[in-house]
């Protein structure tokens, strides 16, 4: 498990290293001291252990992500030219779906990335999220987060 573990964070690292050089082989150097750090860390922070993690849950989740990235980006930007900006912030107090660990960290993560929406706080069993327009239906946009999230790790939610 350890094995397989190294090589696909190895994998994972350098393709992400390739990707960000552009693909140019003359910072491979340095490259490979990167990577050989990040999948270092990765194994520290994130131990392996047995999951059912799902390449079509990951896809899955990379759509829906795109989706709804695009989406909310119009939406905010769209809000911001207008002269009358509509705006309803809050904070809002959400019960997660998923269990402790790297399942709630990655939702809080994602939701950071989505626009109009910023993790405040994580407290026990619940979320706290600012969002710019409290009449949106963001607990449902955080439950099929939450039910992506689950697909892609193989774990309950």
């Amino acid at each position: 498990m350890m094995l397989r573990a190294i090589l696909e964070r190895s994998l994972a690292c350098a393709l992400l290293w390739w990707i960000l050089t552009e693909g140019r082989m003359d910072g491979w150097g340095i490259g490979l001291v990167s990577v050989g750090l990040a999948v270092a860390a990765s194994l520290h922070l994130l131990p392996p252990a047995r999951t059912r993690f799902s390449w079509r849950g990951l896809f899955g989740f990379i759509g829906f992500f795109l989706r709804h990235s695009l989406r909310g980006g119009v939406q905010v930007a769209t809000r911001a030219l207008r002269p009358e900006m509509n705006l309803a912030p809050a904070l809002i107090d959400l019960p997660f779906g998923l269990p402790p660990g790297p399942a709630r960290v990655l939702l809080a993560c994602t939701l950071n990335l989505l626009p109009g929406t910023l993790t405040a706080v994580i407290a026990g069993e619940t979320l706290r999220l600012h969002v710019l327009d409290r009449r949106m239906p963001i607990a449902a946009e955080v439950r099929q987060a939450e039910m992506r999230i689950a697909r892609m790790l193989g774990i309950a939610a």
